[in-house]
């Protein structure tokens, strides 16, 4: 299976209240179990338009995934229902993915 880099953005609100680190967990687990692992990198300031041309602003977490465009998809739709959002917005980085295994390995 061909495996790229994904960001996908994770809201940081629900309903106007902030998304408690319990319920980032949960969803942290969710895709875990999809992909084997994602790195999780600090919040940053969003700014976007919906279809009824308001500027929504919100802060949202850029989280790193390795996997197939089937998964992206699905961690997409998981992560919609998650959060209780309207879309979801994720790209790919590359499709060049590469893990070398030291272990073992002297140092």
């Amino acid at each position: 299976m061909k495996h790229s880099i994904w960001i996908i953005f994770v809201p940081t609100t629900m309903n106007d209240k902030p998304v408690r680190t319990k319920h980032h967990k949960e969803w942290d687990k969710k895709v875990k179990g999809i992909t084997g692992g994602l790195t999780i990198t600090p919040p940053g300031k969003g700014y976007w338009v919906n279809d009824k041309g308001e500027t929504i602003h919100e802060r949202m977490i850029p989280v790193w995934i390795k996997c197939s465009e089937k998964e992206i998809i699905k961690i997409s739709d998981i992560t919609a229902k998650h959060y209780n959002q309207d879309a979801i917005m994720f790209y790919k980085i590359s499709d060049d993915v590469r893990i070398i295994n030291y272990k073992g390995v002297k140092k």
